[in-house]
């Protein structure tokens, strides 16, 4: 590898959000935390040693909520990485953080310990739909957060929203951006609603009051035009960035760079080698990590390089990849190119990408397409 990125998962949060079905635990006691960032920081050091003298250009918190931790742990966490790992000096270190559960010295004392790309999560600016999503704060807390980051030196920000929610509008998700291009963060990423086994929203899934398709359709399609409208531009399905803000901790999954996982439930890609650490809290505190490991074969990597490299706005050269994995690659592009009759695919310089229809019913079309062996 030339390269690493790095990913250190915080499974804690204040409360969890009726749709989460991330490996998070709410309101755990400080004792727990130490115990967790213990252990952390053991297996920070086990792998720095092991990836000695490798460029780390990325590094990402996430959760959970990172942010529920006092800033001293995670202070130290970073502290950690730059000790054991060779993280280069203009490396991208993000942090997701929740509003109301930071303040102005708080984001201050995240800046100056090296965080330099902040993620706000907002979700919705509407308080009706925030109470709906079981979301602890208010639109008025993500504007205050928003701006208190912006006071503490954050000048890479970018705030998290989604559609397709309980009692969502298309009227009211475009309020949603429009407020959020007003305070002109730097990265917007809008997700769809999905409906996970064993949350409070699927236990309720039947009552629960949903946009319909056409309507969560629509909201999509104007968070397109809306966001490019104020300067952003979609980069991938769920992503818009102003220009040279995109996420490159992200755009290292999608073009299937090498990543590092610590923490519960933590993945990591290196190679063609995939591996997984638990999500049993008492195991991974006893340092018994690792939970799955597997290679992935040629055929599946070519077919995983297709699938995520079409979340991309600029698709896939398929003569670069033919490069790697043979003309079995072709194969692939013969099978997207049917698609640009419907208007789903488009022709590029590089070769094929989708279209905004396309890339709204991506996971249909490349489930046709594409043959994972396993």
């Amino acid at each position: 590898m030339s390269t690493l990125g790095l990913y250190l998962h915080i499974p804690f949060c204040q409360s969890k959000c009726r749709y989460c079905d991330f490996c998070s635990f709410p309101g755990r006691s400080a004792e727990a935390v130490d115990a967790y960032c213990i252990a952390l920081l053991r297996e920070i050091e086990a792998y720095g040693e092991q990836m000695r003298g490798i460029a780390v250009d990325t590094v990402y918190f996430g959760g959970g909520t990172p942010t529920y931790l006092p800033k001293e742990r995670l202070a130290a966490l970073v502290e950690s990485v730059t000790k054991h790992f060779s993280v280069n000096a203009d490396a991208e270190i993000t942090t997701e953080c929740n509003p109301a559960t930071v303040d102005l010295p708080e984001l201050q004392a995240l800046r100056a310990a090296g965080f330099n790309r902040l993620i706000i999560g907002a979700q919705s600016l509407s308080d009706r739909e925030l109470r709906l999503l079981g979301r602890i704060h208010t639109a008025a807390d993500f504007k205050a957060t928003f701006e208190a980051a912006r006071r503490a030196g954050f000048d890479n920000l970018s705030a998290d929203v989604m559609f397709g929610i309980p009692a969502q509008t298309a009227a009211s998700f475009a309020a949603t951006l429009r407020g959020l291009c007003e305070l002109a963060p730097d990265h917007i990423s809008a997700y769809g609603l999905k409906i996970e086994e064993g949350t409070p929203f699927f236990a309720a899934r039947d009552t629960l009051p949903l946009p319909d398709e056409d309507t969560e359709r629509q909201m999509y399609m104007d968070a397109v035009t809306l966001l490019a409208e104020h300067g952003y531009d979609r980069y991938e399905i769920s992503n818009f960035a102003k220009k040279g803000r995109e996420s490159r901790h992200n755009l290292r999954y999608w073009e299937r760079m090498d990543y590092l996982g610590m923490g519960l439930a933590a993945y990591s890609c290196l190679g063609n080698e995939r591996f997984s650490n638990t999500e049993d809290m008492a195991r991974y505190l006893a340092g018994d990590r690792l939970a799955e490991h597997e290679h992935v074969s040629a055929h599946d990597a070519l077919c995983e390089a297709v699938m995520l490299g079409m979340r991309l706005e600029r698709g896939v050269d398929f003569t670069a990849l033919a490069g790697v994995y043979g003309d079995a690659a072709y194969e692939y592009q013969s099978r997207l190119s049917k698609y640009q009759d419907g208007g789903f695919v488009r022709q590029t310089e590089r070769g094929l990408a989708f279209t905004s229809d396309g890339m709204y019913v991506s996971n249909a079309i490349l489930s046709d397409i594409l043959d994972f062996e396993n």
